[in-house]
């Protein structure tokens, strides 16, 4: 892996290594000694230093991983000693994290509850490492489908976005078939329900999820819907009315509460729902309503810290050894700058430019020391306009270089605005990778001491499923 080549050595800060020059090779990607499985280690170091795949092998890991896909079934049966993951969203500096606190993979069984893509600008680098991994360990990596592994959130988010600037159409389409194949549930222990969003009034049998028809886009109603969006409701005694309720938060499925949970676990003889789908504080959230119980209803876990780059949350796994449940918690990784909506250097630099144009041009036709803005046009220049124009245009002459200056003028301040508007982006830090938290909000959120109730409230309105209404 050659690094990119600096022979003028004026790289502005010297301690970040220099990204691959080039993509992987296939010989280095696919070595023979690992009988066609990637080498995972490498293409988790080559990515971890910026370096890129070529879009042939990314199609061929994404082929590998739809055929094991396709042959789980959409409830998978697992026991401990395991590790529980819950939302990503395209943060793979975080995901290393994971993998580092989860326990090493070459040994530690892993469930990733969905969300892999979206938000976050890494979110190739995540699938690319979790198709790797699942190729390798077919039978201790497993992903669950999460509510953004479908083609209409990709579309409204960023991921379409990303796979066209890095690779193109095709590939994106790739990924969204492979996404139609993955399982939706998973039990653990035989004691715990793991899913991404929640129940359903349709789940009454942890079989049922065995019914669903998966391989496809997920419906705006019924039982899929609700695997992937369903939330419980948000607060201290779990009291919803009518077990269910319409989630007016997410535009479709359902809330739900103790008597729904309550009667479900009793029902088919388990302890808790392990879900993700909501950002929490603490990167977990212990559901327990009534108060008085051993062990809480249901467990909300969310592995995304600092989500968006504006919350301030904390980062959390579950990990499962003989029974015995643990939450570990992690703070964010630094990542890479990158403008965003993938702009490239170019692009950003334009108002730059152009202000010191509109500066340029000022400057050869300001008035001279001295004169005031209406006093460029003087008595000799006014006369050589007429000889040249005649009496009926010379009237207008000054009111003409008058406005040509005050136009340049008006040109200058609106490059210099664009200018620094370009300037504030980089001074963000990339916040809100995807844009969609109103960049008005990014500076009071990061200013805030609750920051992340006031992340969450300037980000619930993509919250929505969008294009729905109930």
């Amino acid at each position: 892996m050659q690094p990119l080549c600096d022979p003028a050595q004026d790289r502005v800060v010297k301690q970040v290594p220099l990204p691959p020059h080039r993509p992987l090779d296939n010989d280095l990607m696919f070595p023979a000694k690992n009988q066609g499985k990637p080498d995972w280690k490498l293409i988790k170091e080559h990515l971890e230093r910026e370096g890129r795949i070529a879009k042939k092998e990314v199609i061929k890991l994404v082929t590998m991983a739809n055929k094991i896909f396709k042959n789980e079934g959409s409830l998978i049966h697992l026991s401990d000693p395991l590790t529980v993951v819950g939302d990503i969203h395209g943060q793979f500096y975080d995901f290393l994290k994971i993998l580092d606190i989860g326990g090493n993979p070459e040994s530690q069984k892993y469930v990733f509850l969905g969300d892999y893509v979206d938000r976050g600008p890494f979110s190739i680098e995540v699938l690319i490492l979790l198709y790797s991994l699942k190729i390798n360990y077919p039978r201790t990596i497993y992903m669950l489908r999460g509510n953004h592994e479908c083609r209409q959130l990709t579309s409204f988010f960023n991921f379409m976005d990303e796979c066209k600037y890095k690779y193109d159409q095709e590939l994106y389409d790739v990924f969204m078939d492979s996404f139609d194949n993955l399982p939706l549930a998973c039990i653990i222990n035989n004691q715990f329900i793991a899913l991404h969003g929640g129940i359903s009034p349709e789940l009454r049998n942890v079989t049922d999820v065995n019914l669903v028809e998966r391989f496809r886009e997920p419906p705006k109603n019924g039982l899929f819907c609700d695997i992937l969006w369903a939330d419980p409701v948000d607060n201290d005694d779990g009291i919803c009315e009518g077990q269910f309720r319409i989630n007016e938060v997410r535009g479709c499925s359902y809330f739900y509460g103790m008597e729904a949970v309550s009667r479900f676990l009793e029902r088919n003889k388990l302890i808790s729902v392990i879900r993700a789908h909501e950002a929490q504080l603490e990167g977990y959230k212990m559901h327990r309503w009534d108060g008085g119980q051993d062990f809480p209803m249901v467990i909300t876990i969310f592995s995304a810290p600092n989500y968006c780059d504006v919350y301030n949350n904390k980062g959390a796994v579950i990990k499962f050894k003989n029974n015995d449940l643990n939450i570990q918690q992690y703070n964010y990784s630094q990542h890479p700058y990158l403008l965003p909506n993938f702009m490239d250097i170019f692009t950003w630099s334009i108002p730059f430019v152009a202000e010191k144009v509109t500066e340029v041009l000022f400057h050869i036709i300001q008035p001279r020391d001295g004169e005031a803005m209406d006093e460029i046009v003087d008595e000799d220049d006014i006369a050589k306009f007429k000889e040249l124009v005649g009496d009926q245009q010379h009237k207008n002459k000054d009111v003409f270089l008058k406005s040509k200056i005050k136009f340049v003028f008006r040109m200058m301040q609106i490059q210099k605005g664009l200018r620094q508007q370009s300037e504030s982006l980089v001074q963000t830090k990339g916040a809100c990778p995807d844009s969609r938290i109103p960049k008005t909000l990014l500076d009071s959120i990061k200013d805030s001491n609750g920051a992340f109730q006031t992340a969450k409230m300037a980000d619930s309105i993509n919250e929505k499923r969008p294009g729905l209404s109930q």
